[in-house]
Formats: C-alpha cells, sequence, structure tokens
C-alpha cells in the first residue's frame, strides 16, 4: 500500500478496526477513510454503494461485524447472521464493483470445526460440524471469506481473509452480558474486587483451553498481509499458545487485585473444547506476535480503569 492511498477501515470504532487505524497512522498512512453506523450503516446495500462510488478506496480493512460471548450468540443467532452477512456481502461487492485494488477480510478463528485437530489448520475449514453456541456467527464469517475467494476465482480480485483467535486489549467491549470472556473477566473481576465479594462464579467448568492475541497485534499482521500476501488460502492470527479458562480466570484475578474464591458453574456451556490455532503459515510469511497474555491483560485493565466503566452500566 502506498502512504498517500485511500484506505477505508470498515468498523473502525471497535477494538480491531480502532487499532487498525491506530496501525496504520504508526507506519505513515495519511489517507484513512472512516464512518461511524449514524454516517453508513453497512447492512444497507444501497448506502454502501453509493459510499464506495463516491470515495474509490483503494484499499479496505473490513473489521465491521456483530460479535459477542457464547451468552449473546445464544440467546441471538437470528441477528448475529443477518447482521454479518449484509454488511460482509454489502462492502465486498462494493469493493468488487469499484476496482478496489485489494481486501482484506476479517473473521474468527470459530469459522473451524468444533472437533478440528489441534493446532487448526486453514485447511481444516468445512471438514466437520461448527460449535453450536456460535454457528450462526460462524455460517456468516465462512460465506464472507467464500465470497472473497469466489471473487478472486471468477474475477481476479486480490481479496484475502485473515482468521484471528480470541482477541483483547484496548477498546474491548465490556458489557456485562454481551462480551467475549477475558473482557467479561477483567469486569465481572474488578467488579467483585470493588464491592468486597467474597467469590465470583465464571461460566463451566475451567477446562476448556483457549488462546488469545492482544488487539495491537492483530493491528500489525493485518497491515503485514496487505503488504505482502495474496492467495485464497485464509492466514490464521494467533499467539500458539493455549490456557485453560480455569487458569485464565486466576491469571486476569490476580492482575485485577481481587484474592476471592472463583467458583465454576458447571451447568452452563463451556463451548468449544480446545481452540487452539495452527500459525505456522502467518510465521512463515514473516510474522510473529509480540505481547505476552500477561502484559497484554495489564494494558487492556488499565484501559477499562481509563474508560471508567461502571457498574450500572
Amino acid at each position: 500500500m502506498e502512504k498517500n492511498a485511500k484506505i477505508f477501515v470498515a468498523g473502525h470504532r471497535g477494538m480491531v478496526g480502532s487499532a487498525i487505524v491506530r496501525e496504520l497512522k504508526r507506519q505513515g498512512y495519511e489517507k484513512i477513510l472512516t464512518r461511524t453506523h449514524a454516517e453508513l450503516d453497512l447492512t444497507r446495500q444501497a448506502d454502501v454503494e453509493k459510499f464506495f462510488a463516491q470515495e474509490k478506496p483503494e484499499y479496505v480493512f473490513l473489521a465491521a461485524a456483530k460479535v459477542g460471548g457464547i451468552g449473546a450468540n445464544s440467546s441471538s443467532p437470528a441477528d448475529f447472521i443477518y447482521q454479518n452477512m449484509m454488511i460482509e456481502m454489502n462492502v465486498i461487492n462494493a469493493a468488487w464493483k469499484n476496482s478496489c485494488r485489494k481486501l482484506e477480510f476479517l473473521g474468527s478463528s470459530c469459522i473451524y470445526p468444533k472437533f478440528a485437530p489441534q493446532p487448526i489448520k486453514e485447511g481444516s475449514l468445512l471438514t466437520g460440524a461448527l460449535e453450536p453456541t456460535n454457528e450462526a456467527y460462524a455460517l456468516a464469517k465462512i460465506s464472507g471469506l467464500k465470497y472473497c475467494e469466489y471473487l478472486n476465482r471468477q474475477y481476479g480480485t486480490d481479496f484475502i481473509s485473515l482468521m484471528p483467535c480470541n482477541l483483547y486489549g484496548l477498546n474491548d467491549n465490556y458489557h456485562p452480558t454481551k462480551s467475549h470472556v477475558l473482557p467479561a473477566m477483567i469486569r465481572r473481576f474488578h467488579e467483585a474486587k470493588i464491592k468486597n465479594l467474597s467469590s465470583v462464579t465464571c461460566w463451566g467448568d475451567g477446562s476448556p483451553l483457549r488462546e488469545f492475541l492482544f488487539v495491537d497485534d492483530l493491528a500489525n499482521l493485518c497491515v503485514f498481509l496487505m503488504n505482502n500476501y495474496s492467495g485464497n488460502e485464509t492466514v490464521n492470527a494467533g499467539s500458539g499458545k493455549e490456557i485453560s479458562i480455569k487458569n485464565l480466570a486466576e491469571l486476569v484475578a490476580e492482575i485485577v487485585g481481587y484474592d476471592g474464591e472463583i467458583f465454576w458453574d458447571t451447568s452452563k456451556p463451556n463451548g468449544t473444547p480446545r481452540k487452539v490455532i495452527d500459525v505456522s503459515k502467518a510465521t512463515s510469511i514473516g510474522w510473529t506476535y509480540k505481547t505476552e497474555l500477561r502484559d497484554g491483560i495489564k494494558i487492556a485493565y488499565e484501559d477499562f480503569l481509563s474508560k471508567n466503566i461502571t457498574t450500572n452500566r
């Protein structure tokens, strides 16, 4: 990407999109296009087509999405599949129609089969059944990935896809019921500390294994791939390291400064038993993560505190 190229970051207010904007600015890119939801509703095809026709972005980072944890995915599957499908199809299609030079589509490692061999390779896609608790979101993301692939095959576009593991970091969502596991733990343990609660209860039994990547590391990879990778096969983004949810809870509690007991509600779902992705492809291209989990959680917690998120939000 040329430093003066017009670059559209879809979803710039979200955790991933804002990190991409920070990384682009850090690397000296000058013409970054952004639109709030009020300015441009990406689920409305006519509005998206008008924006692309007027602005003609040369590069697009598609980070806009409706996201959430197990609870939100399980309770609102229709919302998750509809909103994500509309966003993806509208933006990708408009980018193709307006001769966008390159688009990068961001998905999630939850697109892979529930019982895929571990670590999960990119080739595991569509080889088995999905995890039921986030099936709707995964189906939408798979559709976006495949649409990029089909456009490349049929029309010679240069649209690539990146599948991150669990992300966390600056500008995360700390909603009490709709956030992902790590930010949810940060909020829960912080509130337990300030309320002087003797215990905190977490979902499941703590046994699932998960992988986490600091969002600024992901943003660095996003820009790196835009400049160094083309191909139909997606690229996994992660640290290659895993931690049990139980150990994660203990680590977050330690960093937050909560010293009460942690109980586990086994009536709640665990989700996929193990999910760590194979990052050898990204490594072979020349990229590795930089931020260790403990350091990243400390940064995330400071960001949480700076936002003055109160217990009534």
